[in-house]
């Protein structure tokens, strides 16, 4: 048996303490392993589809953004009143 042979490169990157928790907390939210979740950001970043999705968003907020401010108030509402029964 042959062994498997990969066209990826190994790099070492350096970075603050918080800036790699932050970083593995959200590739654990994405269960991706950090290196994937790296590999993801950068090619998002780089063929523009990080920006895409981006505008995408800030589009779905400027034409709906009220709806969904709305929505929220009332999903929230029967949280903002204390439960009868329950200690102030």
């Amino acid at each position: 048996m042959r062994g498997v042979t990969s066209t990826k490169k190994q790099t070492q990157v350096r970075f603050d303490e918080d800036v790699l928790a932050a970083g593995k907390a959200a590739a654990a939210a994405r269960r991706l392993d950090f290196n994937k979740y790296l590999e993801r950001l950068i090619i998002e970043d780089t063929t523009g589809a990080r920006a895409a999705g981006m505008t995408a968003a800030q589009r779905l907020i400027d034409e709906h953004g009220t709806f969904l401010d709305d929505l929220e108030q009332r999903l929230d509402a029967p949280y903002a009143e204390p439960q009868p029964g329950a200690a102030a």
